[in-house]
């Protein structure tokens, strides 16, 4: 495989790093997402105005710079390695594909809001009793004249209570686990929203990240809030799915590779016995296989990002073995790392501790590895 950056990937690599390692602090972050918003409006908006990476991977006639798959993984690692908490793939990767996807006046003007920074979007997609699986649909949406009536619940809608719209799945025809039948609804977030048809219960995440529970009581919705065909959704969601899984398995390369720079940092700070811990040859092999399991991790990751644009039984089949080898990367070198930092391995003070939460959380993010392991075994036996 072959990853060499053109000069402006590579620009935007160092431009994206070196403005988190500048102005993006792991005490600024904890600080929002602990006591305040929930996230920094104001790095955000940086992100869109200074960087321009809200907007990276959109058509230029959206307000982007037409970037693809690549321009993702540069993006997404960077963010990991910061540990960001603000919504970039659900707002970015998760809404704006699917909008993209979805077409229309409407859904145009709000991809420009979202390059601009000025629309954060999240996608109710899973149920109580879901399991994880998408097309697991008992919210429903029937006319009603010129409008929706949507009734249902979604639950751990990540980035909920930061939206300014949501996307929700609910079902328009079939029997609730058919893929057909299933459409998608933009819904604008306003204090009638929340007052008319639309509740929600924030929650603030393992990973400190915030989520919310929602339930749909005769929400009712334009005829323009559909987007796309009527029941026709499920292609453009099982994209949205693997693109999903793509950006938060780059993510975990980010953290990774940041895990392993500082657990092999601290041993060699660590004295035990009058030497630094990191002579002892047992904690060596340790750092060997967790530097293993980094390395396979990014190849994962190179392989699902490379088929992201391939048809959907290849693309779908890099991402799970992506997702599943990435998941065990995730336990294996979150777990040691704690381990060998010792009883500080999981205070507030030091960030090994914050990077293995969201390591822990990346782990059932768009699947677990059992789901993911099953899921390539059915598309390699061609079920």
């Amino acid at each position: 495989m072959d990853f060499t950056f053109t000069d402006e990937q590579q620009l935007l690599r160092d431009t994206v790093t070196r403005f988190l390692a500048n102005r993006y602090t792991m005490e600024d972050s904890r600080a929002a997402a602990k006591t305040g918003p929930g996230w920094q409006p104001e790095i955000w908006r940086a992100f869109a105005g200074e960087l321009g990476i809200l907007g990276a991977t959109f058509p230029e006639e959206l307000g982007g710079l037409d970037g693809g798959p690549t321009e993702l993984m540069i993006i997404t690692e960077a963010l990991g390695h910061a540990l960001v908490i603000e919504p970039y793939v659900e707002t970015v990767v998760l809404g704006g594909g699917l909008l993209q996807r979805a077409g229309g006046p409407g859904t145009q003007s709000l991809l420009h809001q979202i390059a601009a920074g000025t629309a954060v979007v999240a996608l109710a997609a899973e149920e109580p009793t879901s399991g994880g699986a998408w097309h697991d649909i008992s919210t429903t949406a029937r006319r009603d004249g010129e409008h929706w009536v949507l009734n249902g619940e979604k639950v751990l809608v990540s980035a909920a209570p930061l939206a300014t719209h949501l996307l929700v799945t609910a079902r328009t025809g079939g029997s609730r686990r058919d893929t057909a039948g299933i459409s998608v609804f933009a819904v604008e977030i306003t204090p009638g929203a929340l007052s008319s048809g639309l509740a929600m219960q924030p929650m603030r995440t393992i990973d400190d990240r915030r989520a919310a529970d929602l339930t749909l009581t005769d929400l009712r919705l334009p005829a323009e809030a559909l987007l796309g065909d009527e029941g026709q959704a499920w292609p453009s969601l099982e994209r949205a799915y693997d693109e999903g899984a793509a950006a938060v398995v780059s993510e975990a390369v980010g953290c990774l590779r940041r895990v392993l720079a500082d657990t092999v940092d601290y041993t060699k700070q660590r004295q035990q016995f009058g030497q630094p811990i990191g002579q002892f040859q047992a904690l060596q092999h340790r750092m060997v296989d967790m530097y293993m399991e980094v390395e396979q991790a990014v190849a994962a990751q190179y392989l699902a990002i490379l088929k992201l644009d391939a048809e959907p039984r290849e693309r779908a089949r890099a991402v799970s073995a992506a997702k599943a080898t990435v998941a065990r990367a995730a336990r294996f070198v979150g777990q040691n790392a704690v381990q060998l930092h010792g009883a500080m391995g999981m205070t507030e003070e030091l960030a090994v501790g914050h990077y293995f939460k969201r390591l822990t959380a990346i782990e059932s993010e768009f699947g677990t590895r059992d789901r993911h392991l099953n899921r390539y075994a059915t598309l390699v036996d061609g079920r």
